[in-house]
């Protein structure tokens, strides 16, 4: 592969010495084209004819999550000139000194988007370069290298073409890069299918959701659907609707308590490898309904609350955002790690049984819709734990919610499981690259780990047929 350009880097300009099937590039020996997204304000979006991927879809392992756009119009014009295809390789280049830098290439796309003013789209010849460098940049020294060449302000920092054009890109032989792009591939699909099965998963417990507690179509004692069945429903002033005879009118804080997170500063951030320290999720961190632990940041324990460390199947909100389309945000927490979150989210803890309930009604359309409705602020969307708490629902009895945890706990232990492996793999390709670059993993070595990428177990709907 690399045979197939001509080196332009000086020896004094190369950053470390690699083996010798690898040969150093600057980035613009490859690039063929840069092209900067299209500019769109936060009032334009929310309707429209095409979706709009941000910077804020992207993470910081070179993944992004198209699952989760707003919509904007646009002309024809601008839909020829910035639609994305798939195998587009894209960076962000205006933000945050942390967030600058992010990077993806497009998967399995099968709907219009188009891309934000700070992301670059950068042409590198062929889908399966645009695959190598995504995967390059993403491993700890590059992002060293990104760092030198970040340019700006304390709060606004940018990458420039001339810089980035400068940035040094190694490339190896032929098998060596085919290597890399079949495990990086295969690693992907199987994690894009991991989040697939989610999603049905999800999907199905939301549909459940609806059903029995929307419709009031929860199974009576004998089994049937209780409304279409003419069970007794009786009219709720406080909800200004009807409900199942024997249940109850309330808010979330009747059956949650709402815990806020960690606040810190700059001076509490420490290393990873520091003594004594702990991880903190932030909201860039929900995305969607999914929670990742990608970027943490870390300060002192005793900073940290045993109240603010997250245990399995807690939920996690976002509180406080400068966009309304992330204020309200949640997920659950699914991983057994130790790990606390910050000031701008909060943990809604369930009383007694209703923790899925609760989880359910938080990602329900209502919940939603009214959180835009009170969402507080302009620049600066907030909300605070009181308004939260105070949210009206139907209570159920704890019968029907015992119902419910047996319906549902399989299927959020499946996604639980789909979750952690997805962890595994992310861990897996984030280490095969320096390792083949360093010369500690052959090529057979690392086409023997495309075994841990296989195929995953597609039965789940089996295992789930009794769960709905």
């Amino acid at each position: 592969m690399r045979d197939n350009y001509s080196s332009k880097i000086s020896k004094s300009l190369i950053p470390y010495t690699l083996p010798s099937n690898w040969t150093w590039f600057f980035w613009s020996d490859i690039m063929k084209s840069y092209q900067q997204g299209m500019i769109r304000s936060n009032r334009e979006l929310g309707k429209g004819n095409v979706y709009y991927l941000k910077m804020g879809n992207l993470n910081d392992k070179g993944i992004v999550n198209l699952t989760d756009l707003s919509l904007t119009y646009a002309t024809e014009k601008e839909i020829t000139e910035f639609q994305l295809k798939e195998g587009d390789f894209l960076i962000n280049v205006r933000n945050s000194r942390e967030l600058v830098g992010k990077t993806c290439v497009i998967r399995e796309i099968n709907k219009t988007i188009l891309y934000n003013h700070m992301l670059v789209r950068i042409n590198n010849g062929s889908p399966e370069m645009n695959y190598f460098i995504n995967a390059f940049l993403n491993i700890p020294s590059s992002k060293k290298l990104l760092d030198r060449v970040k340019q700006g302000t304390t709060t606004v920092i940018a990458l420039y073409q001339r810089e980035l054009s400068k940035l040094p890109i190694p490339l190896p032989d032929t098998l060596t890069f085919n290597t890399i792009i079949k495990l990086y591939k295969c690693i992907d699909t199987k994690i894009e299918l991991n989040n697939r099965i989610n999603r049905e998963l999800e999907a199905m417990a939301k549909t459940l959701y609806d059903y029995w507690f929307v419709q009031f179509d929860f199974p009576n004692e004998q089994g049937k659907p209780y409304k279409s069945s003419g069970g007794k429903m009786v009219y709720n002033a406080e909800l200004k609707r009807e409900i199942p005879e024997g249940w109850e009118n309330g808010t979330l804080g009747d059956i949650a308590e709402l815990i806020r997170g960690v606040a810190y500063d700059s001076t509490n951030i420490k290393n990873e490898i520091d003594n004594d320290v702990i991880p903190i999720l932030r909201a860039t961190n929900i995305s969607g309904n999914v929670i990742d632990l990608n970027n943490m940041v870390f300060v002192p324990k005793q900073i940290v609350s045993h109240n603010q460390i997250l245990k399995k199947f807690d939920i996690l909100m976002t509180m406080s955002s400068g966009s309304k389309d992330h204020i309200g945000k949640n997920g659950f927490f699914y991983y057994d790690k130790v790990v606390a979150f910050g000031a701008f989210c909060a943990k809604i803890l369930a009383k007694n049984n209703y923790r899925f309930f609760v989880y359910l009604y938080a990602q329900s359309d209502f919940m939603f819709s009214t959180i835009k409705n009170k969402c507080l602020g302009t620049n600066i969307n907030n909300l605070n734990s009181s308004l939260v708490k105070g949210f009206k629902l139907v209570i159920p009895p704890n019968d029907v919610v015992k119902k419910l945890n047996e319906k549902v706990t399989s299927i959020y232990e499946m996604v639980s499981s789909n979750h952690k492996q997805n962890q595994q793999l992310s861990s897996l390709r984030d280490w095969l690259l320096p390792m083949l670059m360093n010369g500690q993993v052959t090529v057979k070595e690392a086409e023997e780990k495309l075994s841990m990428a296989a195929e995953p177990n597609v039965e789940y709907k089996k295992r789930v047929k009794h769960a709905i």
